[in-house]
């Protein structure tokens, strides 16, 4: 029986002094287990080409079909214990007429928009009783048009998705127990929440930090590709278009700054450390949850972890990563090797010497002696 699904929520309620808005300073909350994974494209319908050429490999490599729902079935087991599923959605979501991003002469452009079944398939990651919030901070949201944003916003909600990254107000997510969560996406974009505005980032997790008491940050930063595995305290730079893409750990610790309990990074495509601030968490990237597209899925590109975190207030009680590996674009399993875990831990001691955490073979992230 798969270990991942054991629940752990035998550690105690602690009580933390919390300004919510109309309510008593000081709320018992109980631990509420988020289970993130990373970056999610299910496919195009921008590209005929390519879709009908994927979908004949999934076919005929593997007898595993093109619909969104069949590429994610194989993680549902890994979010099966989740309160609160959250995923960064790297991709449009419609059908019909939409604004062609690329052109002839476009280099390294990718035209990512799935079928409206997407958004269905991706509330199908959480349980009946579960919150899924999809993060569309991200490069990929506007890949048919900005006024496709609104739409895959549309798609989600409708399926019972919640979305954030749209404005720099968090999503309120209320969970069945009855506690709230707010939860805020960021990216290197002025037309999001931009991850490089450190002092707005502060504020604007203080703001619903005020409202909420818990606020989990999630961001879309960072360089990209096999030579991006490294986390370092500087502005990071997007391919040769020398693009601005932030300085992950100055974002990261303006959110702790600001109250966050869990800060969850995702865009390098690439795994990364993982570092404990007193009894908060920061998880530098997420690494590729699954990719149905043109991306490459070479070492380490094709490694990928979901994270499940206790959260009681603004702590950080427990953490664990469940390791995943892509065999080919969509094609994503458990990965029995584990090799995630050596490779974020390894990472995590070489970035962060002194807070990265240990990573242990259960999967249990630690602190450092």
């Amino acid at each position: 029986m798969m270990r991942f699904a054991a629940i752990r929520f035998a550690m105690a309620a602690c009580v933390m002094p919390v300004a919510l808005g109309g309510q008593d300073s000081t709320t018992v909350r109980k631990p509420v287990r988020v289970c993130a994974g990373g970056d999610v494209t299910l496919g195009t319908n921008l590209d005929t080409t390519w879709a009908k050429m994927g979908a004949r490999r999934l076919r005929t490599d593997f007898g595993l079909s093109a619909e969104p729902d069949a590429l994610l079935a194989p993680l549902r087991p890994l979010f099966a214990d989740a309160q609160l599923v959250l995923v960064n959605v790297e991709m449009a979501i419609g059908s019909g007429a939409a604004t062609n991003k690329c052109n002839a002469k476009s280099l390294n452009c990718y035209m990512f928009r799935a079928p409206v079944s997407a958004a269905a398939a991706i509330r199908s990651l959480g349980g009946n009783d579960a919150r899924v919030v999809g993060n569309v901070a991200n490069n990929h949201a506007r890949d048919a048009g900005n006024d496709g944003v609104p739409i895959t916003a549309g798609h989600l909600r409708r399926a019972g998705v919640h979305v954030t990254g749209m404005d720099t107000l968090a999503a309120v997510v209320v969970l069945s127990t009855g506690d709230t969560v707010g939860v805020i996406g960021f990216y290197t974009s002025s037309e999001t929440p931009d991850v490089r505005d450190v002092a707005a980032v502060r504020r604007h997790v203080a703001r619903a930090v005020a409202t909420y008491g818990t606020v989990i940050v999630t961001a879309h930063q960072g360089a990209e590709g096999v030579a991006a595995q490294r986390t370092r305290d500087s502005t990071e730079l997007f391919l040769a278009s020398k693009i601005d893409r932030g300085n992950p750990v100055a974002f990261a610790h303006a959110a702790l700054d600001g109250g966050a309990a869990l800060v969850v990074n995702h865009g390098p495509h690439v795994l990364r450390a993982a570092e404990w601030v007193d009894d908060r968490l920061v998880l530098y990237s997420l690494g590729n949850l699954v990719t149905y597209g043109p991306f490459s899925v070479v070492e380490p590109l094709n490694r990928g972890v979901v994270a499940c975190v206790d959260v009681a207030g603004r702590k950080v009680l427990h953490a664990e990563l469940r390791p995943t590996v892509q065999r080919s674009a969509g094609v994503v399993s458990v990965d029995a090797s584990r090799r995630a875990l050596t490779l974020i831990d390894s990472l995590s001691g070489l970035d962060f010497p002194a807070t990265g955490a240990r990573v242990l073979p259960s999967g249990e992230l630690v602190k450092r002696p």
